[in-house]
């Protein structure tokens, strides 16, 4: 990501102060070595330091929906993070090196974020702008004054430019597919058997005991004697007369 802001830098400078001319832009680091090679006009916007932006953190998730608008993945919201450019010019003349350093000036005060002409495929997918804040005062723990020393080269005029870049985490969370079938519900009979011991059983599919609980259920009492002519029922006591 942070070299697709230095492309969009470039771009910008190149395109609207720079434009037919031999200057250089360049990204590198201002030492004394690397300034005594430099044979031709140059632009440089080093990037010394990054740091997110804490009062922009916040807690939540960005939802994703498909044409139906159902949601299908849920994501953290981006943090963001600022990127400080010093800005030197680099010639033969100190009046052509305040020309650049104005021009550029000029350049970014004209925006409150990067162009988005100027934007590149990856960048645009953040879906939100770069903010760009241009000679703003340093922090206290960040002072110019200690960058040209840690780099070990001579003081020059320089601009602070801040790009604040979204980053988004690369954690997400799907979720689960919504049910969109209808409800189908299916049921099978199911036969009640009398077992022996009183009670009445479903036949289950595969219970081994259903055939024997079917036997018992479905035999049949053995039919009454039948009654001739001229002979009465037996009574409950009787003994059993001969012919």
């Amino acid at each position: 990501m942070i070299n697709e802001v230095d492309e969009v830098l470039r771009s910008v400078v190149k395109g609207e102060i720079l434009s037919g001319t031999d200057v250089d832009v360049v990204f590198d680091a201002p030492t004394r070595d690397w300034a005594s090679r430099r044979n031709k006009p140059t632009l440089d916007m080093y990037l010394y330091d990054i740091r997110e932006d804490l009062r922009r953190r916040e807690t939540g998730f960005i939802e994703r929906r498909n044409e139906r608008g159902v949601v299908e993945e849920r994501r953290e919201l981006p943090r963001f993070f600022k990127l400080a450019y010093l800005i030197t010019a680099w010639t033969q003349r100190p009046e052509d090196e305040h020309r650049l350093l104005a021009a550029a000036l000029a350049l970014f005060m004209r925006y409150d974020y990067l162009p988005a002409e100027y934007m590149t495929p990856l960048l645009r997918q953040t879906e939100a702008p770069l903010l760009v804040q241009i000679a703003y005062p340093p922090p206290e723990d960040r002072q110019v004054s200690d960058v040209w020393s840690s780099l070990g080269g001579d003081l020059k005029p320089s601009v602070d430019l801040i790009i604040t870049m979204p980053v988004q985490p690369d954690s997400f969370l799907e979720v689960a597919k919504a049910v969109i079938a209808p409800l189908r519900l299916h049921s099978t009979a199911q036969k009640t058997l009398e077992a022996d011991d009183g009670y009445r059983q479903l036949n289950r599919p595969g219970d081994a005991t259903a055939p024997v609980a079917a036997a018992v259920a479905t035999e049949e009492p053995a039919p009454a004697p039948s009654v001739g002519p001229g002979r009465s029922r037996p009574r409950r006591g009787d003994s059993p007369s001969g012919p």
